[in-house]
């Protein structure tokens, strides 16, 4: 399928309205068009929480390569833009270079969420458990597919967590 490039598609909507106290916490990263870093992930889990000056302290951790291979930490800052709604955030990895980090989709229970940006060069589903449902999971591919994302690109990472051996975040 011919897609049209980013710079012709309209902005991306962002949700409504974020309680930013309740997306704080761990999300498991169920697919995404990966970054660099993403391409070997397993178990990838990004956890956010809210810091006195307002940015937000991120963690992203995985194991690199396969479920034993090595645990990976980044730590991104993370800055609310739209402080209206909550849900437009800059993201920093380098200083002094922001990414956008877009809010597109959250469920009424904080459950589910997806990350995007206008560019629809990146885009993470995440959820507060390793897996979702499935006809989830293709709604949400849907939904990616109508605002422009080339959803052939998506990778699910794998998630396995073990009764017992609790690496959960």
């Amino acid at each position: 399928m011919h897609r049209l490039p980013a710079t012709s598609l309209p902005p991306l909507k962002t949700v409504d309205k974020v309680d930013i106290n309740r997306f704080m916490g761990p999300w498991y990263v169920i697919a995404c068009i990966p970054t660099f870093i993403e391409i070997d992930a397993y178990n990838g889990v990004e956890t956010y929480r809210l810091d006195p000056d307002g940015s937000i302290d991120t963690v992203f951790t995985f194991n690199k390569g396969g479920f034993d291979g090595p645990l990976k930490r980044y730590n991104p800052r993370g800055f609310i833009v739209d402080t209206v709604n909550n849900s437009t955030w800059g993201r920093q990895f380098i200083w002094p270079i922001k990414a956008e980090y877009l809010i597109t989709h959250l469920n009424g229970d904080y459950t589910q969420t997806v990350i995007g940006r206008n560019k629809r060069d990146y885009v993470w589903i995440m959820a507060r458990t390793p897996e979702i449902p499935e006809g989830d999971y293709q709604r949400l591919l849907k939904d990616l597919d109508h605002h422009g994302y080339d959803v052939a690109k998506l990778r699910k990472l794998p998630q396995r967590w073990h009764k017992g051996i609790d690496k959960s975040p």
